[in-house]
C-alpha cells in the first residue's frame, strides 16, 4: 500500500494561495492516478481534483475550477495542490489519495476508487 503524507496546510486570509503537497512512497507511485479530496465539518467528503498516472488529464470540482491547479512529479513521488483565490468555503481537511493501479469505471473518480489516504492537512480560510 502507498504511503501518503500532506504537507502546507495553514491559515490564509480570503484571497491568498497555499499549496499543498503530498508525498507519496513505493515504486507504483507513476503508475496510479491520485487525488486530493476535501471534507468540512458536516459535510460528505468531495473530491476536488484529480490526475492520471501520465499527469495529462485531470479534473476538477466546478467550485475550485480555474482557481485550484492539481499537478505531479513522478521523479519526486509527489502531487501538489496549487490553491489560489482561496474563499472561507474553501476551509475544510483536505486529504490525498492514491487509485489501485486499474482502470476506472467513472471519470471523475469516487472516493472509493481510491485504496491509499493521507492523514490529511488542515486549510483554513478566514475572512
Amino acid at each position: 500500500q502507498v504511503q501518503l503524507v500532506e504537507t502546507g496546510g495553514g491559515l490564509v486570509q480570503t484571497g491568498g494561495s497555499l499549496r499543498l503537497s503530498c508525498a507519496a512512497s513505493g515504486r507504483t507511485f507513476s503508475s496510479l492516478a491520485m487525488a486530493w479530496f476535501r471534507q468540512a465539518p458536516g459535510k460528505e467528503r468531495e473530491l476536488v481534483a484529480a490526475i492520471t498516472d501520465s499527469g495529462v488529464t485531470t479534473t476538477y470540482a466546478d467550485s475550485v475550477k480555474g482557481r485550484f491547479t492539481i499537478s505531479r512529479d513522478n521523479a519526486k513521488n509527489t502531487v501538489y495542490l496549487q490553491m489560489n483565490s482561496l474563499k472561507p468555503e474553501d476551509t475544510a481537511v483536505y486529504y490525498c489519495a492514491a487509485g489501485r493501479g486499474g482502470p476506472f469505471r467513472n471519470w471523475p473518480p469516487p472516493s472509493g476508487d481510491f485504496g491509499s489516504w493521507g492523514q490529511g492537512t488542515q486549510v483554513t480560510v478566514s475572512s
